[in-house]
């Protein structure tokens, strides 16, 4: 079959099966044999690898993804898209397609079936609306992932790999650096898509630590004092922690364990580096 990055034979397909998009899938369709290259090289991708692709829709990547690996699973959760899928991947036969929900998804199981449960590669064009629950839902698993290489809203991928102290940076920044190395491989405007999307795309690779960069006593309590302290991030970073629900400190423990971190009693949140936060996460541990 001709590649579906043809426009114009995405176009045929559509019109061919009456698809319509759902905007509940958050659904936009590539059209761009460049950027489609763009992903398969920021995934490195190889023939020893397995891949699992999330949100296929029409095949578009996967049939760029399956000449590239050694294997495919698709997962997709629109089931009027199943038989558009097999026919456009007919000739492919390393590829299996799922219609589920990838949050419900045991992605770990497949890890192990298809892959011996070495570390697979995760590859998706993501619904914006659930960009971050699926990144961190993987990043946070126990799934062997080595590498995800994802398209996401533009504004979501700089707030990914953002550093202290920019307008970007945020609790997203330092959660997904806790797990990954970020880098942007390509900025895609919205005529790559089908239909057009409003805002603009990036790819974003995602390679994930062997082991997080920063050793911290308690992982929970690390990521609270985060949460906390984006949650007003104009207001000091003791002010900031005293009034969160999640945290059980009051100022004068919060002044001590800043001392302990040395850091400065008025510095706010966005100025701490991850290595900060795990100092102070360590120096509020109550012995």
């Amino acid at each position: 079959m001709e590649k579906l990055s043809n426009p114009q034979k995405t176009i045929e397909v559509i019109q061919k099966y009456s698809f319509y998009f759902q905007k509940k899938f958050g659904q936009n369709f590539l059209i761009d044999a460049h950027v489609l290259d763009k992903i398969i090289a920021a995934a490195e991708i190889t023939k020893d690898d397995f891949v699992l692709e999330i949100g296929p829709g029409i095949g578009t990547m996967t049939q760029y993804l399956a000449e590239a690996a050694r294997e495919v699973t698709a997962v997709e959760i629109d089931r009027n898209l199943i038989p558009i899928l097999h026919e456009t991947l007919a000739e492919y036969d390393n590829v299996t397609i799922l219609n589920q929900d990838v949050l419900k998804t045991d992605i770990a199981a497949i890890a192990r079936e298809k892959n011996g449960g070495r570390p697979i590669k995760v590859v998706a064009n993501l619904p914006y609306y659930i960009t971050t629950p699926i990144i961190m839902g993987l990043l946070e698993s126990q799934v062997p992932v080595d590498c995800i290489a994802v398209m996401v809203q533009k504004e979501v991928a700089q707030r990914m790999q953002a550093g202290p102290g920019t307008k970007d940076y945020g609790a997203l920044s330092l959660a997904v650096q806790y797990y990954a190395e970020p880098y942007i491989a390509a900025n895609v405007p919205p005529n790559c898509f089908i239909p057009r999307p409003n805002v603009g795309s990036a790819v974003i690779r995602l390679t994930r630590y062997q082991e997080p960069p920063v050793k911290v006593k308690d992982e929970k309590l690390l990521f609270a004092l985060i949460r906390a302290s984006f949650n007003q991030r104009r207001k000091t970073l003791v002010n900031g922690l005293k009034n969160s629900s999640e945290l059980p400190y009051g100022k004068e423990e919060l002044l001590s364990a800043l001392e302990k971190a040395g850091l400065p009693e008025n510095i706010r949140g966005e100025a701490l580096t991850l290595e900060q936060f795990a100092q102070l996460a360590d120096a509020l541990i109550r012995e």
